[in-house]
């Protein structure tokens, strides 16, 4: 059976929506991948499921693979058809007055692309029928803007019979490295950087092979799962496949500013808004702002790639291309050495930082109750340069914050970034700050340690203190 990990809120959901004593409609959607249906089949799997999973057909096809299912569930003639989808949704109805059962409908886009009614039609079959029941139903699907405008939107027939949803995102740094259990804290954080959290490419990684061999097989080969995995994604998604490729490749190549992004991808800057939003709300991309800042208001958004795959795929692979059809991929992949992955992971490892802080707030582990959390950049007024700050974590109500530098180098001058980091706590107005946090790949001197201890406002963090709550 493939390995399952996490999703511990997700299926504290789905079991409060199957033990409530009322009829349940829970949406279940996120990006292809993702772990949806493996979460759903999971959940299922002690309890009576009706499980269908509709196809790219006609819809003809999909009734009657529907009719195959329901005949199969409830163990009625073989041969069995419903005529209309508003019959077999009414019998499904009928059937859970007597004996209520979890009912899932999986890929619904799909179907309801191939029978544009079928979202009415479910409406229906709900209010006149399903609400007299204890089932639980959930519709699932990659669609990700079918589900949010035709199933959760306002104008959807569907709208307000919803009584859960469940957004299934990438997984966190932690999560990430229980799919990988026995590759040490590095290599865990090496795959989380380049693959990202999407479960099935995590699978995908042969724990016994080096970190880079992997990277190769998955990436710089022909026939590699993810070397056209994120082409192949928009294709799926997007209408414009091509104007999102250049705009992605303009972010890869380094553009952070809507102008900049738009002039390299050859579009105006008018009309980038709208593609930068859908990327965007697909998580491929985010817009961050400085710390403090109101990301409404703010002039000084710079947009970056939220998924790792993503990121490492228009970094590193876009522009070998041509070498990888050549034949020549593993030579390109090995020559990802530390220094030239190393500016690439070290922004990784800032994200990394910030979600270990959060974690570590829930928990109640930090010194003060952050709630909120980023970076800061802009000009230092005292040195008159810019300069920036790699993690905040603030409590808002007290107006007290952290600030921490993240280094992912083997060594540094560790008491010249300490001076540092004190000296940038001006830089962070409307907050206090009272703690500094340095995090480091490897631990730090036995002198510096023995210094920050005695600070009682310094704490050293090291990749594998990361890593020890996985």
């Amino acid at each position: 059976m493939p390995l399952f990990v996490g999703r511990e809120n997700e299926l504290e959901t789905l079991e409060r929506a199957y033990d409530a004593d009322v009829f349940q409609m829970v949406v279940v959607y996120g990006r292809r991948r993702v772990g949806k249906t493996t979460l759903l089949t999971h959940f299922a799997q002690d309890k009576p499921t009706l499980f269908f999973t509709a196809q790219q057909q006609t819809d003809a096809d999909n009734l009657a693979d529907f009719s195959v299912e329901i005949a199969q569930f409830f163990s009625l003639p073989p041969g069995t058809r419903f005529d209309g989808w508003d019959g077999a949704l009414q019998f499904l109805a009928e059937q859970a007055r007597r004996e209520p059962f979890l009912f899932v409908f999986d890929e619904f886009p799909y179907a309801a692309e191939a029978n544009p009614s079928l979202v009415s039609k479910m409406q229906i079959a709900i209010d006149h029928h399903f609400a007299q029941t204890k089932a639980c139903l959930a519709l699932c699907g990659s669609d990700q803007g079918f589900m949010e405008s035709e199933v959760l939107g306002k104008k959807s027939p569907l709208h307000g019979r919803r009584t859960a949803q469940i957004r299934v995102r990438p997984f966190d740094y932690l999560t990430s490295a229980r799919m990988v259990p026995t590759v040490s804290a590095e290599d865990a954080f090496r795959y989380y950087a380049c693959v990202g959290g999407v479960p099935y490419y995590l699978a995908q990684i042969d724990e016994s092979r080096p970190f880079l061999d992997n990277i190769a097989d998955l990436f710089f080969s022909t026939d590699g799962l993810l070397y056209e995995e994120p082409l192949m994604l928009l294709r799926q998604e997007l209408r414009e496949p091509a104007v999102y490729n250049s705009i992605l490749r303009a972010i890869g190549s380094g553009a952070t500013r809507r102008g900049e992004i738009a002039a390299r991808a050859g579009l105006e800057a008018t009309a980038v808004s709208k593609y930068l939003a859908t990327l965007e709300r697909l998580d491929i991309i985010e817009r961050v702002v400085p710390f403090g800042e109101n990301p409404q208001t703010s002039r000084k958004g710079l947009y970056r790639f939220a998924d790792a795959c993503y990121d490492f795929w228009y970094t590193f692979v876009m522009p070998a291309v041509g070498d990888i059809e050549g034949g020549a991929g593993r030579i390109v992949a090995e020559g990802l050495s530390d220094e030239v992955l190393g500016t690439y992971l070290g922004h990784r490892f800032e994200r990394v930082c910030s979600q270990w802080l959060l974690e570590e707030s829930l928990a109640g582990r930090l010194p003060i109750r952050a709630s909120s959390f980023g970076q800061w950049w802009g000009t230092d007024p005292a040195l008159r340069q810019q300069d920036d700050v790699d993690v905040v974590a603030a409590d808002r109500a007290s107006k007290t914050a952290l600030i921490g530098e993240c280094k992912w180098r083997n060594s540094f001058d560790e008491t010249e970034v300490l001076e540092k980091l004190h000296h940038r706590a001006d830089l962070v107005k409307g907050y206090r700050i009272e703690f500094f946090y340095l995090f480091s790949k490897n631990p730090l001197s036995t002198a510096t340690l023995r210094k920050m201890k005695a600070s009682g406002d310094e704490f050293s963090v090291t990749l594998d203190d990361l890593y020890r709550h996985r």
